[in-house]
Parts: structure tokens; C-alpha cells; sequence
């Protein structure tokens, strides 16, 4: 049966097949082209950091926008089940590519939306963010197939390089696009237009990276639940689930924030974030691999806490480089470590499980994090106070991760 103790290798973070076939060169021309694709998308996702101008425009509150991206999560979450296994079983080409199509289908259609209460943008939403969680996930899957485990943390944290790269960009173009106090719907629309070419470039790039990939081998796969009791990945989990609630704040409620204090561009934000993650990133591209993934996370959980704190002292658009700098330093720790931390307790041939399932975590937190951290605002009409509870959150997290019994070891070393 498929639950007999014969149905599955023993727990290892090392694959065996992986340890006898000779290890493939981590940095090869599939990475660039990962890296160059991984760039364009997330030059189209920074850019939509301005969907929150798309639902005030229409009249939307911080509630309206933080349901639409909470319920486009949830989506994102369920999608991710069927995508875990899709990696596995048809290989990470086809879901990368297919995420990609959607992902600029999606951008498109947003052209039509013209109230923040239908159907429709609930639909587009949630298309729009499981796309995302495809592409970056197929991608992330395809380059740690191709890497070491015990390297594969310090490899994910250079991938992740192309995000801060894209990142700075994307909220530039955001901000000459949409950087003023009124807002047409030509502008919107022209937003997503700009998104979706992106996108097209994306796909050239991930077809060019996946050239002469293959279609895994058909084999008989145990049920997913038992997988999931079988490897699973302990308390690093609610690391990655505060990790998707802290660090979608900006990205979801900067721009409504910004705009209360009278700020029309946020782009200074994020040039200060992804630079310091970018530098953070590689100057502890190795520290998981030395120290452990539970310091590494917990000192991102620590530096994460004191960013969203230091969101009180901004009043001015210079001073938000204060929060990005602990932001971005946290957000460099936090997701190799998270997703190297979690994928590796699962054998090669269920990694693409293994990194959905880090992956679903940050959408969780998202999807949570979203409608609680709008609906604080609305009722309390203080961004102040969402900034107080969200940090004690983070707190909390930390403290209960560090007591946790059950947790993971550097990437590569066998968890008992």
C-alpha cells in the first residue's frame, strides 16, 4: 500500500541518485537565462506594486485591496497543490511556461475591470498571483534540481538576486508611470500593458533556459498527504508564513500609506530595499550552509520586526529608506533559508513539492496577513497601530521559533 514503510525512501535531505550521479555546475548558461527571466517577470510584478492606485481609482479602500489580494492568494494556495505536483510529474518547463501565459492573460483582462465589487477582479487577481507562484516556483525548482543540496541555499540566494534586480527597476517604471497626484485610467491601463510585454519577455527567456529539458519519467507516486507527514518540513513553516505576512506589507499597502502621508512616489522604497538585499544576499550567500538556517531565519525574523517598527518614524519620502534597509535585509535571510530549509528534508524526485510547499507557506501568510493588516487600517483608520500588532506578530513568531523542538539543520545534514 502506499502508505507501507516500503513506499518510500527514508527521510533524507540527500537524494540518493543525486549523490551518485556527478553534480552539475550550479552556474551554467540555464541559470543566466533563469536569472535573466526570473528579472523581466519580476520587473511586471514591481510594477503592479501600484495595483493599489488600480483599486483606489475605482474606489476601493485599504479594506477592498486587502481582500482582493487576500482572496487572490487563496487561490494562489489551492493552485499550488495542483502545481507541486504538475513540476513533478510533466517537469518544471511546462508549468514555468503556462504560468507565464497566464501571468500576461491576466495582466491583459485588467484592462476591462471597472469596479473593485465584481467577480471579475477577484478572478483576475487570483490569476495574477497564481501565475506568479508557478513561475517563480517552476523556476526555483528547475535551478535546485540543477545544484548540490548542501549548496543550495547559497545557490537560491543568488537566484533571488534577479528579484532586488527587478525590483528597483520595476517600482522606477511604476513611479514614471503612475508618480502623480491624479491618476487617469489611461495611465492603469498603460501599467498593464507595460506588465504583460514584460511578461513576453519572461517567456523567451524561460523557454531558452528549459531548452533540450526533458519530461520526468512516469513512475507510480505515493499519495500527497502522506509525502507531506513523511518529510515534513517542522516549524519552519510558520517562519514562512510571517515571512509572506511581513514582507507583503509593502508591497501590498506602501503605496496607500504613502499617499496618507502625503507621498506621492514610493520608488525610493524599494531602491533601498533591493539593493541592501541584493548586497545582503550575497555577502551571506553562505551563511545557512555555515551557521544553520534556524539563525539565519531567526536573525531575518529579528530584522523584520524592527522594520515594519521603524514604518512610525517615516514622514517624509527620504525617510522610508529607514524601514527598506531592515526590510531588505530581512527578506535576504529569511527566503533562501526558509525555502532551502524546508524543500531539502524532501528527496530530488518530490522537490517540486517540497518548494511549492515553502513557497504556499509565504502565500498563507499573505492571504492571512493582507485582510487583517487592511481591515486594522479601516477600522482603526491608523496605519501606526497596523504597524504595532504586525511587528508584536512577528515577535511572536521568533520567540516560538526559537523554543520549537522540531527544526532544521544546515542544508545537506541529515535531520533526525
Amino acid at each position: 500500500p502506499a502508505t507501507s514503510p516500503t513506499a518510500f525512501p527514508r527521510p533524507s535531505t540527500l537524494d540518493p541518485q543525486r549523490t551518485l550521479d556527478p553534480q552539475p555546475t550550479s552556474y551554467g548558461r540555464p541559470f543566466w537565462y533563469t536569472y535573466l527571466a526570473n528579472t523581466s517577470l519580476m520587473l511586471a510584478v514591481s510594477l503592479l506594486y501600484r495595483y493599489a492606485d488600480f483599486v483606489t481609482h475605482l474606489g476601493g479602500t485599504e479594506f477592498n485591496l486587502g481582500l482582493i489580494v487576500g482572496v487572490g492568494m487563496g487561490g494562489s494556495l489551492l493552485m499550488r497543490l495542483v502545481q507541486g505536483n504538475g513540476i513533478d510529474r510533466y517537469g518544471p518547463r511546462q508549468v514555468w511556461i503556462w504560468s507565464i501565459l497566464l501571468f500576461i492573460a491576466s495582466c491583459v483582462g485588467h484592462l476591462w475591470v471597472t469596479r473593485v465589487d465584481t467577480l471579475a477582479v477577484f478572478v483576475l487577481r487570483t490569476m495574477l498571483s497564481t501565475s506568479m507562484a508557478g513561475a517563480f516556483g517552476a523556476a526555483i525548482t528547475y535551478i535546485s534540481l540543477k545544484s548540490p543540496v548542501v549548496r543550495l541555499a547559497e545557490v537560491l540566494g543568488t537566484l533571488g538576486t534577479s528579484g532586488f534586480v527587478g525590483m528597483v527597476a520595476g517600482t522606477w517604471i511604476g513611479d514614471l508611470l503612475l508618480g502623480r497626484e491624479l491618476i487617469t485610467r489611461s495611465d492603469l491601463n498603460r501599467m498593464f500593458l507595460v506588465a504583460a510585454a514584460l511578461g513576453c519577455l519572461g517567456l523567451v527567456f524561460a523557454i531558452l533556459a528549459t531548452a533540450g529539458a526533458t519530461t520526468p519519467a512516469r513512475r507510480r507516486r505515493p499519495a500527497m498527504w502522506p509525502l507531506l507527514q513523511r518529510y515534513h518540513p517542522g516549524a519552519i513553516m510558520i517562519v514562512g508564513i510571517a515571512t509572506g505576512f511581513g514582507v507583503g506589507l509593502p508591497t501590498t499597502f506602501l503605496r496607500t500609506f504613502a499617499a496618507n502621508l502625503g507621498i506621492a512616489r514610493i520608488g525610493v522604497f524599494f531602491a533601498v530595499y533591493a539593493p541592501v538585499a541584493f548586497l545582503t544576499r550575497i555577502c551571506m550567500r553562505r551563511l545557512p550552509e555555515k551557521i544553520g538556517v534556524r539563525p539565519t531565519a531567526l536573525a531575518g525574523l529579528v530584522s523584520m520586526t524592527f522594520s515594519i517598527l521603524l514604518f512610525l518614524v517615516v514622514q517624509r519620502e527620504w525617510q522610508l529608506a529607514i524601514p527598506a534597509t531592515f526590510m531588505g535585509i530581512a527578506h535576504a535571510m529569511l527566503f533562501p533559508s526558509v525555502v532551502a530549509g524546508g524543500s531539502s528534508v524532501f528527496p530530488g524526485r518530490y522537490r517540486g513539492l517540497g518548494t511549492t510547499l515553502m513557497l504556499a507557506t509565504f502565500d498563507l501568510g499573505n492571504l492571512v496577513g493582507a485582510p487583517i493588516a487592511g481591515k486594522l487600517v479601516d477600522y482603526t483608520g491608523s496605519y501606526p497601530v497596523m504597524f504595532i500588532v504586525v511587528a508584536g506578530i512577528m515577535a511572536s513568531v521568533a520567540v516560538l521559533f526559537a523554543c520549537s523542538r522540531r527544526g532544521v539543520n544546515r542544508p545537506g545534514e541529515r535531520r533526525l
